[in-house]
């Protein structure tokens, strides 16, 4: 959800339409419901006109959320449109697929589960609602545990490196958390198992590695955190848990690097969550998280309610919602099994090799993103003396390609990077007619006087500004770019 933030002017009060003047002559206020109803057919007009100006999804490189399914499961996910979930009882079918669902993750991530016994888990909206459940399973439980031993409860915290995604400062924040984040360093993007380690003390309700950064798809050494925090937690008498966000590589993890140990085999990770809507290959927004046993789970967390015509446990910070996404996850599942995920996985890594050799031959750019991780590739340009990364971004949206362009978090915030998420459905053919782009774009950008240097220069010529190192000047250009890209959202509807 986004807070909406509208600029009025005296041209944007009214919706006017072409088309639907077949059916309608009068204009329609822009904020305020209309008083009459109007066609069914300039309704649809009206808004399908608008909807043109948004980017085509297939080609948004920023979004790591599936944008293509079959038919078939398109078919399933529209037949089960009007059902709500939450409504047990009367979708008992689609009560047992999303158990389905959950047992056959917490298989894939190892959980310790008995021939007969049933793994402990839910289908969240998306990985944002999975955090928040996980993390207050995580704050209850220590919570439960301190007041045993008498000792204050009201300063919990939450270890974590600053490359993670916005919904951990939301859990914190809302729940009353401090988040304390391992600064990252230039070439070095993730967070740092040895110094996550450091900061853990006795009020830490766990450490959240992240499996698959969004910043540039690395893997973080879960292994290693769970080895420091094993041998941590026998020299302080702590009982210190990891959780996994794997909302990238929870579904990318278990079939390209089955040997990698993340998951449910170490013995410290007591929680993860994926995404579904990711490389879980269904549309948005459905999302994941498993526990790796009942005791995890505190069932004072647990609600039981029965308006609804039986008896049905809930753990969710939502309540209605949709269920195709639940199902088109079971259809996934079935459809594809191990094979057909691995083979889509493996596609994806190979056309972002594709693309990272392509642009290495440019010679123009440092790529920053890894081999061994989630199927990314992002970039940062070698020389900054005349042009910057936010430019070329800005100029490829008019190929219609939508890459965005970010600063690191602190203490790598100097370094802007541009990042392109490899999906199922970008092929290789468009991997190359990307790279093919980005150099028209580099050479419309090398005839093109260089906007912001300049502007340093004439001040430098002027004596307002010191001679700077070249890294000062990067840095001045990165701000500069920053606050740029900020005022340019400011005007678009959204916060």
């Amino acid at each position: 959800m986004v807070l909406s933030r509208t600029v009025h002017s005296e041209s944007d009060v009214s919706l006017h339409s072409t088309f639907a003047s077949r059916y309608v002559r009068t204009s329609l206020p822009r904020f305020k419901m209309p008083e009459e109803s109007i066609p069914k057919e300039a309704a649809y007009q009206i808004i399908n006109d608008e909807l043109m100006l948004d980017g085509n999804p297939r080609l948004n490189l920023a979004s790591f959320v599936t944008t293509w399914m079959e038919p078939e499961c398109d078919k399933l996910m529209m037949a089960a449109i009007n059902k709500n979930y939450v409504d047990m009882d009367e979708y008992p079918v689609t009560t047992e697929l999303q158990n389905r669902c959950v047992n056959m993750i917490a298989h894939l991530f190892n959980a310790p589960l008995g021939d007969e016994e049933t793994a402990v888990g839910v289908g969240t909206v998306g990985s944002s609602e999975a955090i928040m459940l996980a993390g207050l399973a995580f704050k209850r439980k220590w919570q439960n545990k301190m007041r045993a031993l008498g000792k204050p409860c009201d300063k919990p915290n939450i270890v974590t490196g600053a490359n993670v995604q916005v919904c951990w400062e939301k859990f914190a924040r809302y729940f009353e958390v401090e988040l304390k984040e391992v600064k990252l360093s230039e070439g070095y993007y993730v967070m740092d198992p040895d110094k996550a380690v450091e900061m853990v003390d006795e009020n830490t309700i766990c450490v959240a590695a992240i499996l698959g950064s969004t910043l540039n798809g690395e893997f973080e050494d879960v292994k290693r955190l769970n080895d420091l925090l094993v041998k941590k937690n026998a020299e302080t008498g702590w009982d210190t848990p990891i959780h996994v966000d794997a909302a990238s590589g929870g579904f990318i993890a278990p079939f390209i690097y089955p040997e990698l140990e993340w998951d449910f085999r170490l013995p410290l990770v007591k929680s993860i969550n994926v995404s579904g809507h990711k490389y879980g290959l269904v549309y948005a927004g459905v999302g994941w998280v498993i526990w790796r046993n009942k005791e995890d789970l505190p069932d004072e967390l647990i609600f039981h309610i029965n308006y609804l015509g039986a008896d049905q446990p809930t753990f969710t910070l939502n309540f209605s919602k949709g269920s195709n996404q639940i199902i088109a996850q079971y259809y996934q599942l079935i459809r594809l099994g191990f094979e057909g995920y691995k083979n889509i996985m493996e596609n994806c890594q190979e056309n972002a090799m594709v693309l990272k050799e392509g642009l290495e031959k440019t010679g123009r750019f440092n790529i920053v993103s890894k081999d061994h991780g989630v199927p990314l590739v992002a970039f940062s340009l070698k020389d900054h003396s005349e042009h910057n990364e936010f430019e070329i971004s800005d100029m490829l949206r008019r190929f219609g390609w939508i890459v965005p362009a970010y600063t690191m978090p602190p203490d790598a915030q100097h370094i802007t990077v541009l990042r392109v998420v490899i999906r199922e459905d970008f092929s290789r053919t468009l991997a190359e007619r990307l790279v093919t782009d980005i150099l028209k774009v580099l050479h419309e950008l090398d005839t093109l006087p260089a906007k912001v240097t300049a502007k340093i220069e004439i001040h430098e010529e002027k004596g307002l500004v010191v001679k700077q190192t070249e890294l000062e000047v990067q840095r001045k250009i990165t701000d500069f770019w920053r606050k740029f890209v900020a005022d340019k959202k400011k005007t678009n509807g959204v916060c």
